[in-house]
């Protein structure tokens, strides 16, 4: 599989990421719309979480998002809670440096990883989820083709309001004949 398009390409990710990974899981700007916890974390955190739960799993993948003109890592993306027996993962994606946000590269990166669930791991279905109040990121992903399955009402708080967390999916399917 080649992890790349236009402008992007993939590289798997590395205990050398934590330190830049580290930046954009304590940028509150970035984790606001995607994290459900607002915590600041040591390196010593960021080392250990990237060690045991994306690397040290064989139910996920994750890839570093970088930018193909400059080199530069611009965001990770993954597949989690791979399930290979009943074709099933979920994904996750961040773009931690902002000035690549509104520009169309998560929606590149998710094309991408999705070519890669959908017809090389053969996988049956991808979910997410997002918070009610990323409207751009619920704007993209049913772009892509993700329908919406439910919502955990009211489980997030920001900002002095209750958010719903929304459960979205693709099935193998409804991906390749949109795409």
């Amino acid at each position: 599989m080649l992890f790349e398009s236009a402008r992007i390409k993939f590289r798997k990710m590395t205990t050398n990421d934590v330190q830049m990974y580290n930046q954009w899981r304590n940028d509150l700007e970035v984790m606001t719309t995607t994290s459900p916890s607002l915590d600041l974390f040591t390196e010593e955190d960021t080392h250990e979480f990237v060690s045991h739960v994306i690397l040290g799993s064989d139910t996920s993948k994750s890839y570093i998002i970088l930018d193909k003109q400059s080199d530069r890592p611009i965001g990770i993306i993954s597949l989690i809670q791979l399930d290979y027996k009943n074709r099933n993962a979920e994904c996750i994606i961040d773009i931690g440096e902002k000035d690549y946000w509104g520009k169309g590269y998560g929606t590149e990166a998710l094309r991408l990883l999705l070519d890669y669930a959908f017809l090389e791991l053969n996988l049956h279905r991808v979910s997410l989820r997002v918070f009610s109040f990323n409207q751009k990121a619920i704007h993209l992903y049913e772009k892509i083709g993700f329908k919406h399955e439910g919502a955990s009402r009211q489980a997030i708080f920001r900002d002095g309001a209750w958010g719903d967390i929304v459960q979205m999916g693709i099935l193998q399917h409804e991906y390749l004949t949109a795409r």
